[in-house]
């Protein structure tokens, strides 16, 4: 990778060829800005016509310092690299001087992905990731996910709450235990990337509003606050460096940007697209990832693919009968949905979403197959339940097996949730650490967010909602393997990622749709035709109902047991047919 470092991107302190230490804050609501060292002296801190604070000093890594502003208010830096305990105490110069191993790593090509989702702390932190890295090797996958490990307040939360996207979290370890990490995984093989959060700040430790309000926009409300103001280069400076420096510093292979629907000026992921691919050379393989609201654009240009929400919500329905919430949107007819998303990537591609109260989407049918990554499960699908629950808890096990074929046979980048490998029946809660005001706000937020469904409408009910500051919610929120039938379902992941290793990434690139249609009231048959010209065809029922269905010519790729093909019931079908 080529060195990504950008002057317009050097926010924080940093290490100066001459031994100094180099600070740089945006204040330009403040006139007068100290660099505060810890039990040492005040900086003082000059200041340009657009609100800049500069200083440089002979200060060793390892140093806590904050900024103190004209009010005698001392605050971390936006930009810290490292905080000292938690996010309102000192931030910690340090040093970019790990020494990597893999020095050669260049990635993977996207086609070959194949992702697990994860959350650090349930795994016990970078150590602890690093050492199931193995494990999750063995099982086929190609990809880490991590979910965002930006510095948030307490010891535990799922990293949306995020305040300092630019230190991770100390109860994950410290930066050279998370290049540690990301080095062990390229020493295996293995991409690893990151979540991050650019559309909100957590409720908790954000400073900047003390110093720079300019960052937000006070005409535009989010669910979280007032937007940010990305139309400000100072703000996308901000967040292009943050991207830049965990493609950098770390060695990520790659992001996933959480919901930048909420990012009002949109041009900024085309900017920020273009500043990364410009930085990395033509040899070194680092993908761009989204969370939206279907935006095709994007994916016709330098991001890789989007999450598909419409595909996981379909199957959703199909599998367990729920029509509640955004659910609702897929509740006519979800075998024609289904094949929709098989043909055309997503359902929504730009008309009337009820849930949403707005039309969401573009159309997709032009874009390959792989600009979708397609999951049954993730963090927010799981954790956002009122309790929490897997669909090894809702829906029938045939049917579930039977999807899970179809997701990871499909053309479609598939991606795991933890725990998913194992049958886990085990929870994935809302978890938080705040203090005591703000943990009473969030615990009963969190039981009226629900009181409009019968099952919590008596506010006795709405008790058992676990309470997301409680330590027990995030301690039964781990990963525990089925007591029975975790062997048969990893063999079962193991079994089908092979298949897709040795059939479908060597053709995949150039692939295209040859259709989809629905067979029965949870049945749909979908083809492919594949870059070398073979057709991929998957048959799949998540239903009871017997489907009647003639197998297509070429080898049947699965189940490869020589089964006759019947549909009587929950089942998947795949097929190859060679080039004509």
């Amino acid at each position: 990778m080529t060195n990504l470092l950008h002057p317009r991107f050097e926010f924080g302190a940093r290490s100066l060829e001459n031994g100094q230490t180099g600070f740089s804050l945006w204040a330009p609501a403040q006139e007068t800005v100290w660099v505060a060292i810890e039990d040492g002296p005040l900086l003082p801190m000059a200041r340009d016509s657009s609100g800049w604070f500069t200083a440089t000093a002979p200060v060793p890594s390892g140093t806590p310092y904050r900024f103190r502003l004209s009010d005698g208010t001392l605050v971390p830096d936006p930009a810290s690299r490292q905080q000292q305990h938690d996010v309102h105490g000192p931030s910690v110069v340090t040093t970019n001087d790990y020494v990597w191993r893999s020095t050669t790593w260049a990635g993977r090509p996207w086609q070959e992905v194949v992702i697990y989702e994860l959350h650090a702390g349930l795994f016990g932190g970078f150590t602890g990731i690093r050492q199931a890295l193995p494990r999750l090797h063995a099982l086929g996958i190609t990809a880490i996910e991590l979910m965002p490990v930006a510095d948030f307040p307490g010891r535990c939360n799922w990293g949306y709450d995020g305040v300092l996207p630019y230190a991770p979290d100390r109860s994950y370890g410290t930066p050279n235990e998370l290049k540690q990490l990301v080095d062990a995984a390229h020493e295996l093989g293995l991409l690893i990337y990151l979540d991050v959060v650019y559309n909100h700040f957590g409720p908790d430790g954000n400073y900047l509003h003390a110093y720079a309000p300019q960052f937000f926009r006070e005409d535009v409300k989010t669910p979280w606050g007032p937007a940010i103001d990305f139309g400000r280069q100072e703000v996308r400076d901000y967040f292009t460096g943050n991207v830049l420096m965990w493609l950098r510093d770390y060695r990520f292979d790659g992001l996933r940007f959480d919901a930048v629907h909420a990012i009002q000026e949109q041009d900024w992921i085309t900017e920020m697209a273009a500043v990364v691919r410009g930085s990395v050379g033509a040899d070194h393989h680092v993908h761009l990832m989204l969370e939206h609201h279907n935006a095709a654009d994007h994916l016709r240009g330098q991001i890789n693919a989007q999450w598909n929400d419409d595909a996981h919500n379909v199957l959703h329905v199909l599998l367990t009968g729920e029509t509640g919430g955004y659910y609702g949107d897929y509740a006519d007819n979800p075998a024609h949905q289904l094949a929709k998303c098989l043909a055309e990537g997503w359902v929504f591609q730009g008309q009337w979403s009820d849930y949403l109260k707005e039309e969401r989407g573009a159309p997709s049918v032009d874009l390959p197959p792989y600009a979708h990554i397609l999951f049954l499960q993730n963090h927010d699908q799981i954790g956002n339940r009122a309790l929490g629950e897997r669909l090894t808890v809702l829906a029938d096990i045939r049917a579930l097996e039977a999807a899970i074929a179809l997701q990871m046979l499909c053309p479609q980048i598939p991606m795991i949730f933890m725990g998913e490998e194992a049958a886990s029946r085990a929870p994935f809660l809302f978890f938080t650490d705040h203090g005591p005001e703000l943990a009473e706000a969030v615990r009963e937020g969190r039981r009226l967010e629900f009181a409009g469904f019968a099952e919590f409408a008596d506010p006795a009910n709405r008790e058992r909602i676990p309470d997301p500051n409680d330590p027990k919610t995030f301690h039964a929120s781990a990963v525990e393997p089925a007591a029975e039938g975790a062997a048969a379902r990893r063999a079962l992941y193991e079994r089908l990622i092979a298949i897709r290793q040795a059939e479908i990434i060597p053709r995949l690139i150039g692939c295209r749709s040859a259709g989809a249609d629905v067979i029965g009231p949870k049945a749909v048959v979908a083809a492919w035709i594949m870059g070398d010209g073979s057709r991929l065809t998957i048959a799949v029922n998540l239903g009871n109902d017997v489907v009647d269905y003639v197998a297509p010519p070429g080898r049947q790729l699965f189940p490869y047991d020589g089964s006759q093909l019947t549909l009587n019931g929950p089942g998947t079908f795949v097929w190859l047919e060679a080039p004509k």
